[in-house]
């Protein structure tokens, strides 16, 4: 098939099933995300976000886009941004990757960074900077990725039913992340629908405020955590817990192991966050007394961190 532009590709990313982790009696699956053209999951949701403003009439040709980001979401932004014409900025805390960083800049994004050891209501908090200044850019557009619907919209006009075709409706759990929430709200918006019954499993590295507040339905404090786009010290305003089963804390080593095993063992070459979720698919895997079909991501690629969980001086220096 011949696609008449790049935009065309994103989605239909194929799914693999995992053979070296212990399942249990469990099948565990991947939906390789980083097939999409900029790498990531987030190029389903840097398209429906622009597009869903052009139908709104919220953009005009020469505008600027702006966004905070702790990842992937400004890559897919990027990419459609180029393709469609307008500006980009970015507000990004300083954990990214240099890798990420260097893709931004090299396909013409403006790049802010600011602090990541500083939280809401900080001025160099990412996205309150971010908001701060949209509203003084008169020709900008706040994406805010964390409480547009089009961001939710995305999965469950998308990711949702490619994974129900994929799997031939025959999919028992759903293992899943959160950063901006969109990801896991709109796969519950579509399975509440197809089946209402699905094991939602989260996924969320230790330090992140999401696995506690299900367990306990309060927000403790945020620690640190050095995997990339994924865990919060809030809850998203756009989080949906209904279909969440079961949550699981992940360190970054269990993470970065995960992440390097899965290359070693499956030929799968994924970022950080993937550890996260292959390493919390294999917890529930173990712990689930039935056969289950187990389904998860590779959220993007590798290729992404080679200077960071990659690389062997990196990880002896930080981990």
């Amino acid at each position: 098939m011949v696609y008449k532009n790049i935009l065309e590709t994103i989605g239909n990313t194929p799914i693999v099933e995992l053979h070296s982790f212990n399942a249990g009696l469990s099948k565990l699956y991947i939906k390789l995300e980083y097939a999409n053209p900029a790498g990531s999951i987030k190029d389903r949701i840097g398209l429906s976000m622009i597009e869903n403003a052009e139908k709104e009439g919220l953009l005009k040709p020469g505008d600027t886009l702006i966004e905070a980001t702790a990842g992937n979401t400004g890559l897919g932004l990027a990419l459609v941004a180029a393709q469609k014409g307008y500006k980009l900025t970015l507000v990004i805390p300083d954990k990214m990757s240099k890798e990420k960083v260097d893709h931004l800049r090299a396909m013409g994004t403006e790049i802010i960074m600011t602090r990541s050891d500083v939280g809401k209501g900080h001025p160099e908090y990412y996205q309150d900077y971010a908001e701060r200044l949209a509203s003084e850019n008169p020709d900008a557009y706040y994406i805010n990725q964390f409480s547009n619907p089009s961001n939710p919209k995305a999965h469950e006009l998308t990711t949702g039913p490619e994974i129900w075709k994929q799997m031939d409706q025959n999919v028992d759990a759903i293992v899943v992340g959160v950063g901006s929430a969109g990801t896991i709200s709109g796969l519950t918006s579509f399975f509440k629908q197809k089946k209402p019954d699905m094991n939602f499993v989260l996924a969320d590295p230790a330090g992140s405020v999401l696995k506690d507040y299900f367990h306990e339905k309060k927000i403790k404090e945020a620690g640190s955590w050095l995997v990339e786009g994924i865990g919060e010290d809030f809850i998203p305003g756009q989080m949906d817990y209904s279909l969440v089963k079961e949550a699981y804390e992940v360190t970054d080593k269990e993470a970065f192991d995960t992440a390097r095993k899965l290359l070693r063992d499956e030929g799968i070459f994924a970022g950080s966050s993937t550890g996260i979720l292959v390493a919390a698919a294999v917890k529930y895997a173990q712990q689930t007394q039935s056969a289950q079909n187990i389904l998860t991501f590779a959220c993007d690629t590798g290729n992404k961190y080679l200077s960071k969980m990659y690389n062997d001086t990196w990880l002896e220096e930080n981990v």
